[in-house]
């Protein structure tokens, strides 16, 4: 109980619970240890301490060794890729259901991220029109998203 309450580690707990049961068998073995039968749980547990210490100490000097495997690369998501793919593929479905000019909207700004001037040109509107067309496409864009795949869609906030 007193390994279980103090170390996070699993597999050192059934190293130290072997080594103390060593310990202590030797040192009965030997005929030093316990005076005192009674005592013998404390005997134990003192002993059990002392492996623990030695075992963190230990833990601690090679904690900057790495395994055998190499250090674990957090920066690389092996998933990502397939989450690209299955997000492009959504968002492309739910683009080919948007009405003609709210498709071209989202894709020039969102997918060719052309500037907003260039999109105003194409569309004949100023830039206060523009901000309320591209409000507009998102909106439906949200709702043909969450009508096919049941979210709110990927990022379009």
């Amino acid at each position: 109980m007193k390994l279980r309450s103090r170390l996070r580690r699993a597999h050192l707990l059934e190293d130290i619970k072997q080594e103390t049961l060593l310990r202590v068998i030797k040192a009965l073995r030997r005929g030093s240890g316990v005076e005192y039968p009674e005592r013998f749980g404390a005997y134990v547990s003192a002993v059990c301490n002392n492996v623990l210490l030695e075992f963190l100490r230990n833990e601690g000097r090679h904690d900057h060794l790495e395994s055998e495997d190499g250090p674990e690369d957090h920066s690389v998501d092996l998933d990502a890729p397939l989450i690209s793919s299955d997000r492009k593929k959504r968002v492309e479905a739910v683009l080919s259901e948007l009405p003609e000019k709210d498709r071209e909207i989202l894709r020039m700004l969102f997918l060719e991220e052309q500037p907003r001037e260039a999109i105003c040109r194409r569309f004949e509107v100023d830039g206060e029109y523009l901000r309320v067309l591209v409000h507009r496409a998102k909106w439906r864009f949200r709702n043909v998203y969450a009508k096919r795949f049941g979210a709110a869609g990927p990022g379009v906030d």
